[in-house]
């Protein structure tokens, strides 16, 4: 018997994702709104135009999240992770990993694009 998921539900929870109103740039992984502001390197705001609602590779959907250039870092540290947090509601909605990249207050660094998938059912 096969199994199957509505794309709108999983586009619905994709949205909520897509919701993220900034990136925070982290050196060590956040488990919250909190630990993403106090590992922060660097941020940069983000707005509907950030992500997109496509097919998944391998069936599902997924989440583009666009990449983000000429960010500035805040502090010296090690970033190697990029955290998606809703201001609104006060909410860590994403946490994914970066190639660790060592940073000096004041360079410039790049965030590459990213995809937050959710695959089909098996």
């Amino acid at each position: 018997m096969a199994k199957y998921a509505n794309p709108l539900a999983l586009d619905a929870a994709l949205a909520v994702v897509a919701r993220a109103t900034r990136l925070v740039v982290t050196a060590g992984q956040p488990a919250s709104v909190a630990a993403a502001d106090a590992a922060r390197l660097a941020e940069t705001s983000l707005g509907p135009a950030d992500f997109t609602l496509a097919d998944g590779e391998a069936g599902g959907r997924r989440l583009a999240v666009a990449g983000k250039a000429g960010l500035v870092a805040l502090a010296t540290g090690t970033a190697d992770h990029v955290a998606l947090i809703d201001d609104a509601t006060a909410r860590l909605l994403h946490v994914t990993v970066c190639p660790p990249q060592p940073l000096l207050a004041g360079t410039a660094l790049n965030v590459q694009g990213w995809d937050v998938a959710i695959g089909a059912p098996v």
